[in-house]
């Protein structure tokens, strides 16, 4: 995990790519069912892709037919945080990292057991460290 708490717009954008720093960054979006992980089924764990924080494992990936990678639920409640996000007139709850802030995607309460969540993310946001073996 890097550390980020000095880290300045200009030094996101000379370390992320222009669509991770869009999505992560300025709050975007992928479009649906174009990024890289929305059909991996690779095991492994998904690491936040400007830190590196451990955000999801592949144990709890599921394909919601949203076109974007979901999952239900993150390795620890700790690595993530949420927000409001009333944007476009819609009531939405926000899902960053907690450790740089970074936008993830969001949550929605229609996922599977057992905890019926849904955390659509965005690949642009993960960098997936494939399991050794």
């Amino acid at each position: 995990m890097s550390d980020t708490s000095s880290k300045i717009d200009k030094d996101w954008k000379k370390e992320l790519t222009p669509e991770q720093y869009h999505v992560l960054r300025e709050k975007g979006t992928e479009r649906a069912f174009t990024g890289a992980y929305v059909n991996t089924k690779e095991r492994g764990r998904y690491l936040c892709a400007g830190c590196g924080t451990e955000l999801f494992s592949s144990e709890t990936k599921y394909d919601s037919g949203s076109g974007w990678p979901s999952f239900w639920a993150p390795i620890s409640e700790s690595n993530v945080a949420t927000e409001e996000d009333r944007k476009f007139g819609m009531r939405r709850v926000e899902v960053h990292c907690a450790n740089c802030g970074g936008h993830l995607g969001h949550i929605f309460e229609d996922g599977p057991n057992p905890t019926g969540m849904r955390y659509c993310i965005n690949s642009a946001s993960l960098k997936l460290e494939k399991e050794q073996g």
